[in-house]
């Protein structure tokens, strides 16, 4: 007998090594997009930022920065309110690799085709370590186009709006090297329902306006600029608040709190209150929506990109488990039912990338002066957005059941990614808003459906499946009384068609099979792990990340 009986049973078997000094860009999902959306160039510095987002240093960063959640101080000792936010080095260290990576707005200032493709993959590589700190650098790089409205404003923010230089704390903006921006325009009555704002604009005799009233759910409130909706005597108008003024002075931003959210906590997200706030127009009086949906199409589009990040993220997690843990006398990937639960989160994985920087090309091509590409994007957000950011949840939730109880510690990452899981279904339109703005697309802008047909119609003849799927969809693409009721229905089934035709026309012939049978035709499961005999397994698992 043992003379230390405990030693036995204290040692450590059968579990799986820290998924850790490994190169997250190293997908062949995401670097085969990123070629085909025509950023073949970007790819290096890709490799290399994915190299940093693998580390323990940074992985260690991503833990702290949403264990130490920012801290709100709305007065000084002294009692003079100050209305700042501190926040855990950790943090500030993931802004400054974000901004000096140029994924906040130097894509704007890059002349060349793919820039903001290129910015797209490192946006989705970086943030898939730690999404918190991915929403003001996402404003910021959304805020540009808005901008561009008031080119007086334009001219004097955003060539700081573009640096690469992350520069925290409240200054004077002409005196800081890089600005960050975001955007007010929920509030408590309203929501969604912008057209009930309250906060009212007063327009000066200098030409600068002042808003009073409050915001329900502003977030990164520390950034330098925000776009806010007030109601001037013209309407609903876009507004542009500095904290600081141009004299040094701070603008009244009165924090009232912070929001005590499921995720996302890194990021302080915060009530405002205007009083007396000095404000300047962008864009027309009473065109404020109009003026700020600018802002909105791209921070839609970096919902999605967060979203196929965040699904690809916790397959990663999955597959790694999976390679290294053994049970009933095999590793976990080679038993048949984990290898059809992971070869269908691989395709759902891929057919969001995929898809994701389809519309990040768009996006670009857009820029450029494309206004096929810019039709297309009109109805294609409002489609992508929806689904991506509706499967994310259901995705990141079976990979954390691939790792068992080991996945439901907070040690293992997982349930920060689960609670993150939610966020950009809601942020920037919930589902049902996504789903009416396609409506709103097909009625107002033929144009986008034509584009949309184009898209589709590219993999015309080389799936039956796919085929009979858009047949059947172009029917319910109709207009009718009951469109609304509708539809949800709809822009799942153009979500499913749409990445349907991107993978029978990109993807490995496994995938794309895999794809139409499970998602469009036939017997279709409704659980993760439910591919169809025959499905060529081997060949999908390969696309898993290493």
């Amino acid at each position: 007998m043992s003379s230390n009986p405990t030693a036995v049973t204290h040692e450590v078997t059968n579990q799986v090594p820290p998924l850790a000094g490994h190169d997250i860009a190293d997908d062949p999902v995401l670097l085969e997009g990123v070629r085909r959306e025509g950023a073949a160039w970007s790819l290096d510095d890709l490799h290399r930022i994915g190299r940093r987002a693998g580390s323990e240093e940074v992985q260690r960063w991503a833990d702290e920065a949403n264990r130490f959640e920012p801290v709100l101080r709305t007065h000084d000792r002294y009692g003079n309110r100050i209305d700042e936010v501190d926040f855990h080095p950790s943090y500030h260290a993931l802004m400054d690799v974000a901004v000096g990576e140029g994924l906040a707005g130097s894509a704007w200032a890059d002349e060349r085709p793919g820039a903001h493709v290129a910015r797209a993959a490192a946006f989705m590589v970086w943030s898939s370590t730690e999404a918190g700190h991915g929403c003001p650098v996402s404003m910021t790089y959304a805020v540009v186009p808005a901008l561009r409205h008031a080119p007086d404003l334009a001219k004097i923010y955003e060539p700081l709006l573009t640096s690469r230089v992350y520069e925290p704390g409240l200054h004077t903006p002409g005196g800081k090297r890089g600005l960050l921006a975001g955007m007010g325009m929920t509030e408590k009555q309203g929501g969604t329902d912008v057209r009930a704002n309250t906060t009212s604009a007063t327009e000066q005799a200098d030409g600068t306006w002042r808003l009073r009233g409050h915001k329900w759910f502003t977030s990164a409130p520390m950034n330098d600029l925000f776009l806010v909706l007030a109601q001037a005597p013209g309407g609903l108008s876009c507004f542009l608040v500095p904290r600081v003024l141009p004299d040094g002075s701070r603008n009244t931003f009165r924090i009232q709190r912070l929001k005590d959210k499921l995720g996302n906590r890194s990021n302080a997200s915060s009530e405002p209150e205007f009083d007396d706030t000095v404000a300047w127009l962008v864009g027309a009086e009473g065109k404020g929506v109009r003026t700020i949906i600018d802002m909105v199409t791209m921070t839609r589009l970096d919902c999605v990109l967060g979203s196929a990040a965040g699904t690809r993220a916790a397959l990663a997690q999955a597959a790694h488990h999976a390679r290294h843990r053994s049970v009933f006398g095999a590793k976990l990937i080679d038993q048949p039912l984990m290898r059809n639960v992971l070869a269908d989160l691989a395709v759902e994985s891929e057919a969001a990338t995929t898809l994701a920087l389809r519309l990040a090309g768009a996006a670009d091509r857009t820029q450029r002066g494309d206004e096929g590409e810019r039709a297309f994007l009109r109805l294609a957000t409002a489609v992508g957005k929806y689904w991506v950011c509706k499967r994310q949840p259901v995705a990141v939730a079976e990979a954390l059941e691939c790792l068992g109880g080991n996945g439901y510690d907070e040690a293992s990452g997982m349930p920060r990614l689960y609670r993150d899981a939610p966020l950009n279904g809601i942020w920037e339109g919930s589902g049902n808003v996504n789903a009416l703005d396609m409506l709103r697309a097909l009625a107002r802008e033929p144009e986008s459906l034509e584009a949309f047909r184009t898209e589709i119609e590219a993999a015309a003849g080389r799936d039956q499946r796919l085929d009979a799927a858009w047949q059947e969809l172009q029917g319910e693409l109709v207009l009718t009384e009951d469109a609304p009721l509708r539809a949800r229905r709809v822009i799942e089934r153009a979500a499913l068609v749409l990445q349907g035709a991107l993978l029978v026309r990109h993807a490995p012939a496994a995938v794309a099979d895999a794809f139409c049978a499970s998602r469009l035709a036939g017997d279709r499961g409704l659980a993760f792990g439910t591919l169809p005999p025959g499905t060529d397994f081997a060949a999908l698992l390969e696309r898993l990340p290493a």
